[in-house]
């Protein structure tokens, strides 16, 4: 299992030499022999995991991309008070409330996100130069690994650099003379060359356990290779906010046809394959906290943290207010669903449970245990991560080394359920939707979600958008999916809607009880919760939880000041600002400055209206 990334001398060099200019912190070219490193495998796939350090450092990934990007949606929200000001002290609201400054403080450093993925697309440039040159690919079908491995990482950074900012500057050699002041690439551009080079890196790499170097999750294999070829797709084909407004691509190269059609292939070839298998829905995410990457099941491939890097608990686990009985660091929950997600779910889903979460872990130990509590309407804490599922105790302060899980196989199937759907209609689509529903749904349900969804071919587009929502709620794909549709205003707005009715508990939500009660429990296989559902507030059961001395909270107005808790603060903060005309991040001022009058942030979009 690969918990820690070593670099050969060569990346450190790499790591602490690094050139300025107007868009990225990079390492410059090493002065130790090229051919030296790239002719020896060991060498050369140290320089390629050497990208992945880059993910997982301070500012990048680790600590301001999951935590930000992918919040607000319909479905995911900053847990707890969320402030609608709009001024750029709010530092942390503002990455997330769709009017994020250019000198947004938590971002306009020089070795934030954007710079970061730069570096880790110059360690890339260099490998693939390296590689190409000396490594003997023609005859060493493990060189041809990590060939395949670094264009793949250098497509995950340049896919979530258009995701963020949009076009943003191209470069696909190492730094030099030519290169280093460039303006923004019209990301059509971009989003054609990662798909050709995702095509080569399909020939090079190994399905998962096919070579040793794939018995793990968190290698590149040929699976994730096609899955991210299909998303890639998907995106580039899909809507965007554009220099000339929000609209699709008028590339014919990118005509959306032609790009579901290449995700309906690599999708499929990855689920013919069998290669990856689903498990149950609960087994994926207890895998992943008990840092299980054994290649071969759900996930396709994650970022690798060390035991002590990586906040993705820190972010999206579920919130310990003390050093208890299972971590020993006093975080999660910064992260959680929006109040209305789990009125969204069919109350026979094994997927709410799981996913939302309205408890956390007490501040207060009798004999070191802490107990559950209520959190709040307002701070649900997502389920699918939990430090109680972890085999190992965490000790940093802030870091708990769970990995990232970038892709995963239930994505590929409901991707190749959206492009058949597209392409030959819902019949064809269903075959791909139904693995997803038969293991979180009775098979009654699922029946009739079928004669539902499948009444038209827009009938199971509603599908894919609301069973997207439902499975990968957590995980920063939803505002990815939102744009791409081109639904982000109407699912905001919607979502709005949603929230008012939800604190005035009107129309569906009419009936729900005021009260939430929970048993105190310190172990965590024995929770037991009741008041989220109508029908919850029998007296008489009510009268037994209180002799079992479960506690209560109100859920809906505050008892102190008779007002709503889910407050029009809270709802109007969802965003403040029409979301498709600012679903982009602005490039950080650090870097206009820096680039020699080259980019520009004009009205915040791209220049280019390709």
């Amino acid at each position: 299992m690969m918990r820690q990334i070593h670099l050969t001398i060569a990346s450190l060099l790499l790591a602490s030499a690094t050139l300025v200019s107007c868009d990225m912190d990079a390492p410059t070219q090493s002065s130790l022999n090229e051919q030296s490193t790239f002719s020896v495998y060991g060498l050369a796939e140290r320089e390629v995991m050497s990208v992945c350090v880059s993910f997982g450092e301070t500012n990048s990934y680790r600590g301001r991309f999951l935590p930000y990007y992918g919040m607000n949606t319909d479905i995911e929200a900053s847990s707890g008070t969320v402030p609608s000001a709009k001024d750029a002290s709010n530092e942390k609201q503002s990455l997330y409330n769709y009017d994020t400054p250019a000198n947004n403080p938590q971002m306009n450093t020089d070795n934030n996100a954007y710079a970061k993925f730069y570096e880790g697309i110059e360690r890339a440039n260099l490998a693939i130069q390296g590689i190409r040159k000396y490594g003997d690919i023609e005859h060493n079908a493990d060189m041809r690994q990590l060939l395949g491995e670094a264009l793949t990482l250098r497509a995950v950074l340049y896919l979530d650099l258009t995701k963020a900012w949009g076009d943003v500057p191209a470069r696909f050699e190492p730094n030099n003379a030519n290169n280093v002041y460039l303006p923004r690439t019209n990301r059509d551009s971009i989003y054609i060359q990662l798909l050709s080079d995702l095509k080569e890196a399909e020939d090079y790499c190994y399905w998962p356990n096919q070579n040793a170097i794939t018995k793990t999750t968190e290698r590149v294999s040929k699976s994730f290779v096609k899955g991210l070829r299909a998303r890639i797709a998907l995106v580039a084909g899909g809507y965007g906010l554009r220099g000339d407004g929000f609209r699709r691509s008028n590339n014919p190269e990118l005509a959306p046809e032609k790009m579901y059609a290449i995700a309906k292939e690599e999708c499929e070839d990855v689920i013919n394959s069998g290669r990856n298998k689903l498990g149950t829905f609960k087994e994926n995410f207890v895998k992943l906290c008990e840092d299980n990457v054994t290649a071969g099941g759900e996930s396709l491939w994650e970022i690798p943290f060390s035991d002590g890097r990586g906040r993705v608990l820190y972010t999206f686990g579920i919130k310990h207010n003390a050093k208890d009985q299972y971590t020993q660091q006093a975080q999660g929950g910064v992260n959680g669903p929006t109040p209305t997600l789990y009125y969204d779910y069919n109350a026979k889903d094994i997927r709410r449970d799981i996913t939302c979460v309205p408890y956390d872990w007490s501040k207060t130990l009798v004999e070191g245990k802490s107990h559950v509590q209520l959190r709040g309407l307002t701070k649900w804490c997502f389920g699918k991560l939990r430090y109680e599922w972890m085999k190992r105790t965490v000790t940093s302060t802030n870091d708990d080394g769970v990995n990232w899980q970038y892709m995963r196989l239930a994505d590929v199937y409901l991707m190749a359920a959206e492009s058949e759907n597209q392409l030959n209609g819902p019949d064809k689509g269903w075959q791909y939707m139904k693995p997803i529903l038969d293991r979180a749904l009775p098979t009654d349900t699922v029946a009739k979600l079928k004669a539902a969804y499948c009444a038209s071919k827009e009938a199971f587009q509603k599908g894919i958008e609301e069973q997207r929502a439902l499975e990968f709620a957590g995980e920063s794909l939803r505002k990815m999916d939102l744009v791409r549709w081109g639904i982000i205003d109407e699912a905001m707005n919607m979502e709005k809607t949603k929230l008012q009715q939800l604190a005035n508990r009107e129309g569906r939500y009419a009936g729900l009880p005021d009260k939430v009660y929970i048993n105190n429990s310190t172990d965590a296989n024995s929770i037991e919760y009741y008041g989220l559902n109508k029908g919850e507030d029998d007296p008489d059961v009510i009268a037994k939880l209180k002799d079992a001395e479960w506690s209560s909270k109100n859920w809906f107005v505050d008892s102190a000041t008779g007002t709503n808790i889910l407050t029009d603060d809270y709802i109007n903060g969802l965003f403040v600002v029409t979301p498709s005309t600012h679903c982009l991040w602005p490039i950080w001022q650090t870097f206009i400055d820096g680039s020699n009058g080259k980019l520009n942030n004009d009205g915040n979009l791209g220049q280019l209206n390709n």
